[in-house]
């Protein structure tokens, strides 16, 4: 029997900033009386970007599954799930805190949330912990997923299941590979054909489906190019399902497995390349599909520069500014003669990730960008030089390179709606983001 590591548990915080406390200080304020460097989100861009996924998977008879790690929060958890277009209750997490303040917050006791997939290739030092989530969520008839991707978590869950008594089999997914080496299997591997058989000779398991996350398609520039990535996502995880049919039809063990298997697809660019299909594509896909297909996305409602960089999505469809203020100015000391200037949003406000278009961050409305960081001031430098000035005490309006890890350094977010009266000017309301692992 596989011995199992010592058990750790989510410690939940008490003292995460209080929404009450917050509106009473900034709600009605305008942008900027706030002090800097703040994250603001545009709820109503927020919204119907969430509305427009879920389009996307209609149009292709997909489920959808909203990855929540970006925002953190639970305002925009309903949002992701309950938009204008449709109504979804299926999440990923990368970190059990997120699972768990799902649960605090609301979200599995009036339904909006259902189905929990913990996002990473389980750690067995946290089977306790997931077992737990997993009542909370069986309580109110959900359930708690898993990825799988080596045959000694496999064990783990067996050794568990045992020590513990539980009866109750873990719904797993297997993580498949497409390229971009983190984490999976490739389907075409021995070790891939091996799980597949400890898998379903496992009574601990009960295998869900497949699920795939093709992040080398961030470096998508167009349309064609995030599509390619799409059908490599769907060929490879259908490739590993109709293996998998073949070999748990020889197992006469499919009754306690998802059956036809769940295909999980997506990555922000991938799941953009959704356009509209033709009923010539649908028909393809419904014959060639040896499963159910379920598209999953993270990114999408807030987006960023690097998102932008992909040509799928434009300006308009960023729902996030950091606001910065100006503090110094140093005329003509930039690259080529350029002016640049000093702001108080730094690596701490904006994170040490750049992307294709270079630089931390573009300032909104004129010719400049973020170019260096250091811990708590950026250097904000002239994209064209002898181009617009910036005046001390200004505040500026940037838009992140990767918005997963900035809005991570933010205890909240001020919200504002571009759809109301004040034109999105003043805050309407306040996210408080959950913290830690």
């Amino acid at each position: 029997m596989t011995a199992l590591p010592t058990q750790t548990l989510t410690y939940l915080h008490d003292n995460l900033p209080s929404k009450d406390k917050l509106l009473s200080e900034f709600k009605g304020k305008p942008l900027d009386a706030l002090r800097t460097p703040a994250m603001v989100i545009d709820r109503a861009v927020f919204a119907n970007n969430c509305a427009k996924m879920h389009e996307s998977a209609k149009a292709w008879n997909a489920d959808f599954r909203a990855h929540v790690k970006t925002h953190k929060t639970v305002e925009g958890t309903r949002l992701q799930l309950v938009s204008a277009a449709d109504r979804t209750s299926a999440v990923v997490v990368s970190t059990l805190m997120e699972g768990w303040e799902i649960i605090r917050g609301g979200l599995v006791t009036d339904g909006t949330v259902k189905d929990i997939l913990y996002g990473l290739p389980v750690a067995t030092n946290k089977l306790s912990d997931l077992a737990k989530m997993s009542d909370e969520l069986t309580a109110h008839g959900g359930v708690v997923r898993l990825l799988i991707d080596n045959t000694e978590q496999v064990a783990a869950l067996k050794t568990f299941n045992l020590e513990n008594n539980r009866q109750t089999a873990w719904s797993v997914f297997v993580k498949v590979e497409v390229g971009a080496r983190r984490a999976g299997l490739s389907p075409d591997s021995p070790e891939f054909q091996a799980l597949l058989l400890g898998l379903f000779a496992a009574p601990a398991v009960s295998v869900h489906g497949f699920y795939c996350h093709a992040s080398q398609s961030y470096a998508s520039t167009s349309l064609p190019q995030a599509s390619s990535f799409l059908s490599l996502e769907v060929k490879t995880v259908n490739d590993a399902a109709k293996l998998a049919q073949k070999l748990l039809l020889a197992s006469n063990s499919t009754s306690k497995h998802t059956q036809p298997f769940v295909i999980s697809v997506g990555a922000t660019p991938t799941a953009h390349a959704f356009a509209e299909p033709t009923g010539e594509v649908l028909a393809q896909l419904k014959s060639e599909l040896c499963g159910k297909l379920e598209l999953h996305a993270g990114n999408y409602p807030v987006l960023d520069l690097q998102q932008m960089h992909t040509n799928l999505v434009g300006e308009d469809r960023v729902s996030h500014r950091i606001l910065a203020t100006v503090v110094s100015y140093y005329s003509g000391r930039g690259k080529d003669g350029g002016d640049e200037a000093m702001c108080d949003a730094g690596a701490i406000a904006m994170s040490k990730d750049t992307g294709p278009s270079g630089g931390f961050g573009d300032v909104v409305g004129c010719k400049w960008k973020l170019g260096r960081v250091s811990q708590e001031h950026g250097v904000l430098v002239q994209s064209e030089p002898k181009g617009e000035k910036l005046k001390i005490g200004s505040v500026v309006q940037l838009i992140s390179q990767h918005v997963c890890l900035t809005a991570a350094n933010h205890p909240w977010y001020y919200v504002v709606d571009s759809e109301a009266g004040d034109g999105g000017d003043k805050v309407v309301d306040v996210w408080v983001a959950w913290k830690g692992w």
